[in-house]
């Protein structure tokens, strides 16, 4: 897919870009996962905790350009700790389905990777969109 194509494609609705680039870090973040925890035999939570941390990066980058690009409410500095912070929340909730559902449901390691970052799209999302990304500032 073509870069073009993929912002024409972010140019309709904040979720669904929001979306396109959450896949994407999903992407990093599962195929970090898969190599390091499921194929090399790494431990999964130090893994998921790693992986999780770049899908982060890779995401914020992609926010702003396709996402957020026209809301500014902070310095980038600024913006950056709170979209980490945001994602340490994010990361918290993730662990904990991960864990659960490895260590309590006996669901495989990439189901439960798959739930769990499911787990936290929305939150990611309402978070940077209401508090990070928002239009004014909070009254």
């Amino acid at each position: 897919m073509r870069l073009a194509h993929f912002a024409n494609l972010a140019s309709r609705r904040p979720i669904i870009r929001y979306a396109c680039v959450g896949g994407i870090a999903a992407c990093v973040d599962i195929a970090f996962f898969a190599l390091f925890a499921k194929h090399l035999g790494y431990p999964y939570l130090w893994v998921a905790a790693i992986g999780f941390l770049l899908a982060t990066l890779v995401n914020y980058i992609l926010s702003i350009f396709f996402v957020f690009a026209d809301r500014r409410r902070h310095k980038r500095s600024t913006e950056i700790g709170l979209v980490y912070f945001v994602s340490l929340l994010g990361l918290g909730l993730h662990q904990l389905i991960l864990f659960w559902s490895v260590e309590h449901a006996g669901a495989g390691l990439m189901i439960s990777k798959f739930i769990a970052t499911g787990s936290v799209f929305i939150w990611n999302y309402l978070a940077r969109k209401y508090y990070i990304f928002a239009e004014r500032p909070l009254a």
